[in-house]
C-alpha cells in the first residue's frame, strides 16, 4: 500500500524556517519533519511514497535524491569528478515518487494530482506537518472493516484546526470552526480511489468541502487517537518538539 504525503505548503508562520525551504523540511532534532514520517510509516511496512510538492518543492527532491550519499563516508576523486561510496547499507528500504503539484495548488487538488501514481487502491495519506504514535496497523484493520471510502484519524489538541463531530464509528459533522467536542482532524487518513471524485479541482481545499461531502454519503470512518499527536503550525510547536527530541525519549520515535 502506498503512502500519499501533502507536502506542499508554505507553513508562513514558521518565519524564516520556511523562507528557505517548505513545511516539511523544519527540522527536528536533526532531522526534517518528513524524515520522522517516513520513519513512523516504515516502521509498519509501508514504504512506498508518493509526495506531493509545491512550494520550493526543489528542497525535497534534493534532500531525497542525496540521502543515500549524505548517509555514508564517501571516497571522492576530485580532478576526475568520481565519487565512490565505502559502505552500502542503509536502514530505509524506501522508494519514493516527489510529484510535483503546482505552487498554489490546495490540498485537495493535489491529492487528485497524485491519482495517478497511486493507482486503482487504497493508500494512505497524511500531511507533512505532523508527528505521532499512532497505531498505523489498527488505522488500516478499521477502515478495512468498515468497508467505506475514507477513514480520518481524530485528535484531540489544542482547537486550532477543523474539527470533527463523531457518532460511533463514523464523522457526521466537519467544521472549520471549533466544536464542543474537542476532536480534530488529526491527518493519517486512508482512502479508497473513490474519493477524487469529492474532490472539484486544484482550488478546492481537503477540508472542508470535500470532507463534508463524505460525510453527507456516510462515506467518512473515524479512528480516534488518543495517544501522541502535535502538528507544526507556529514557531512554538517546532520549540516544544525539539525539547522533546532533545530529552532523549520523543513520543513518536516509535521506531527505535
Amino acid at each position: 500500500m502506498k503512502v500519499a504525503i501533502l507536502a506542499g505548503g508554505a507553513g508562513s508562520r514558521l518565519g524564516e524556517e520556511t523562507d528557505v525551504g517548505p513545511k516539511p523540511m523544519v527540522e527536528i532534532g536533526e532531522h526534517p519533519i518528513l524524515w520522522h514520517i517516513l520513519r513512523h510509516y516504515a516502521y509498519y511496512g509501508f514504504n512506498e511514497f508518493v509526495v506531493a510538492v509545491g512550494h520550493k518543492g526543489e528542497r525535497i527532491k534534493r534532500y531525497l535524491a542525496d540521502y543515500y550519499t549524505d548517509q555514508h563516508n564517501l571516497r571522492i576523486h576530485v580532478a576526475s569528478g568520481d565519487v565512490s561510496i565505502y559502505e552500502r547499507d542503509l536502514a530505509e528500504n524506501w522508494v519514493v515518487d516527489v510529484i510535483d503539484t503546482g505552487r498554489d495548488t490546495e490540498t485537495g487538488g493535489r491529492v487528485r494530482r497524485l491519482a495517478p501514481y497511486l493507482g486503482d487502491e487504497t493508500f494512505m495519506l497524511t500531511f507533512g506537518d505532523a508527528v505521532s504514535d499512532l497505531d498505523l496497523d489498527a488505522l488500516l484493520a478499521l477502515h478495512r472493516s468498515e468497508g467505506r471510502i475514507a477513514t480520518v484519524t481524530a485528535v484531540h489538541p489544542p482547537p486550532r484546526f477543523g474539527e470533527l463531530r463523531l457518532e460511533r464509528d463514523q464523522v457526521v459533522e466537519f467544521s472549520e470552526k471549533p466544536m464542543e467536542s474537542g476532536w480534530i482532524l488529526g491527518g493519517y487518513m486512508i482512502m479508497d480511489p473513490g474519493v477524487f471524485e469529492y474532490i472539484s479541482g486544484d482550488e478546492e481545499p481537503l477540508s472542508p468541502e470535500p470532507m463534508q461531502r463524505l460525510v453527507k454519503d456516510g462515506q467518512l470512518t473515524v479512528y480516534r487517537h488518543t495517544g501522541f499527536w502535535h502538528g507544526i503550525d507556529a514557531m512554538r510547536d517546532k520549540v516544544l518538539l525539539e525539547q522533546l527530541w532533545n530529552g532523549g525519549s520523543p513520543p513518536w520515535r516509535i521506531w527505535e
